[in-house]
């Protein structure tokens, strides 16, 4: 199916377009299901809008949230999200993926708290409640940039991202060095706690470094090769999370059950080949990963056993209730993780087959746990019409919570306008351009050029 840029003007239109491009995700005009509350074991939901982390690269030097991070978390708590995730918060300096990520420490603690603080109080005084607050605790592995320049750590080589120019072997983390890091993934939690976050997310996606050793079957030693091996750093950062945290403290992960790469490659692919070509669907994934997808050149089936597997780990040993699915790898196949429609790269398949395919693998999770509360992810793309989405995969018990990144950076308060009855305003969308993710890309602090232009503008001005 050939690329199409967004022209839609009706819902209308969009069931045609999804028709013709043979794509299914779940569309409802009840949009009031959105508005429903929901109960974890130790705190209460206010409704079913999350918006997603994104990373910013706004802090102050030494990694604390600086003036462009507040005033963007202030504008999301007006918005009123039942769930904020906030952006990814590195463990240690060496492993920040920018000279400006946040990184939270004993010594900017202070900054955190007045943070948290803040987002209670705009969200309480607006709307009445205040939002459960996750932090995405991280390790940026091959894209850590702590100075302005790689200086990659990584879990193993891989010719897909390194080309005939493989990064050196004393990038690659050492077993003793892994062993280091559930250490300070236990201090995040603790630190995220004190701060008076509800939760932490040990963020395994997008091909940061506990994502990478999913899929490092290459790898020797105590982190590589077996299903036990590649999730233990994985494990071991929940267990030192648990020990560090105080009882109630949410323990979650925003994880990626289809990275969009080829077996060994990739996490979530089929071992057995098989792949799209030319932008076509095929049926027939296993453990329930319906929509296909990849790079450019056609991508390989998912097969969402071992993904499945890891959640159920979790599940039993840790009691995960919320869990955030993702798939792709923004720097490689972007279409996987955010579909759009303009910019330089133009993935061979119509949008909506990504958008049919990240929503699609948030169901495959939800189906298989549903006591666990499922975030999905890809819902922007439908601009005016993502609201109808996220009704649609709420409702259907597709997930229990619409997630939105993109959108959030646009038009902030759109969960207000969806839930008293006025709609999403189309003038207000995000239009999936991806001038925020080249700002973050380009070291510049990451917002909407479109709709926040008194603040950002394009990376090349």
């Amino acid at each position: 199916m050939r690329h199409e840029r967004f022209h839609y003007k009706t819902i209308d239109d969009v069931r045609a377009a999804m028709r013709d491009a043979d794509a299914d995700f779940p569309l409802s005009e009840d949009i009031s299901v959105l508005g429903a509350p929901y109960g974890f074991r130790s705190r209460r939901a206010a409704n079913r809008v999350l918006f997603q982390p994104m990373e910013a690269s706004d802090s102050v030097p030494d990694g604390g949230p600086g003036e462009l991070t507040f005033r963007r978390y202030g504008r999301y708590a007006a918005g009123g999200p039942g769930i904020l995730w906030f952006e990814a918060v590195s463990i240690a300096h060496e492993a920040r993926a920018s000279r400006n990520q946040l990184c939270m420490t004993r010594e900017n603690l202070d900054g955190f708290k007045r943070l948290v603080e803040s987002v209670k109080t705009i969200c309480m005084r607006q709307n009445g409640f205040e939002p459960i607050l996750i932090v995405q605790s991280a390790h940026s592995g091959r894209y850590s940039k702590p100075e302005g320049t790689p200086a990659p750590l990584i879990a193993e080589n891989n010719p897909l991202f390194e080309g005939d120019s493989p990064i050196a072997g004393d990038r690659i983390i050492t077993d003793e060095g892994l062993g280091a890091l559930p250490g300070l993934f236990g201090e995040s939690a603790r630190l995220a706690a004190e701060a008076g976050f509800d939760g932490v997310d040990i963020k395994a996606c997008h091909r940061y470094l506990l994502n990478e050793l999913l899929c490092a079957h290459s790898r020797g030693g105590a982190y590589g090769g077996s299903f036990e091996n590649r999730t233990r750093l994985m494990t071991q950062a929940f267990d030192a999370a648990a020990a560090a945290a105080p009882a109630g403290f949410m323990l979650t992960t925003r994880l990626n059950v289809y990275d969009g790469f080829a077996y060994p490659y990739g996490f979530g692919a089929s071992r057995e080949g098989g792949s799209r070509e030319g932008g076509s669907r095929e049926s027939g994934s296993r453990e329930g990963g319906s929509q296909e997808g990849g790079s450019r050149e056609g991508g390989p089936m998912p097969d969402l056993t071992e993904p499945l597997r890891l959640i159920g780990m979790l599940k039993e040993k840790f009691k995960l209730e919320l869990i955030n699915i993702t798939a792709g790898n923004p720097y490689v196949n972007p279409h996987v993780s955010r579909p759009y429609d303009k910019g330089n790269y133009v993935p061979d398949e119509h949008p909506f087959e990504g958008v049919a395919r990240i929503t699609g693998f948030a169901k495959a999770v939800q189906e298989r746990f549903p006591d666990i509360a499922v975030a999905c992810s890809g819902l922007s793309y439908l601009r005016g019409f993502a609201d109808r989405l996220a009704a649609g995969m709420v409702g259907s018990g597709a997930a229990a919570f619409a997630g939105f990144g993109r959108m959030a950076l646009a038009y902030p308060d759109f969960p207000r306008d969806v839930l008293a009855g006025r709609g999403l305003d189309a003038g207000k969308a995000c239009l999936a351009c991806g001038q925020c993710a080249r700002l973050l890309r380009a070291g510049k602090s990451a917002g909407c050029v479109i709709r926040d232009r008194e603040v950002y503008r394009p990376a090349d001005e």
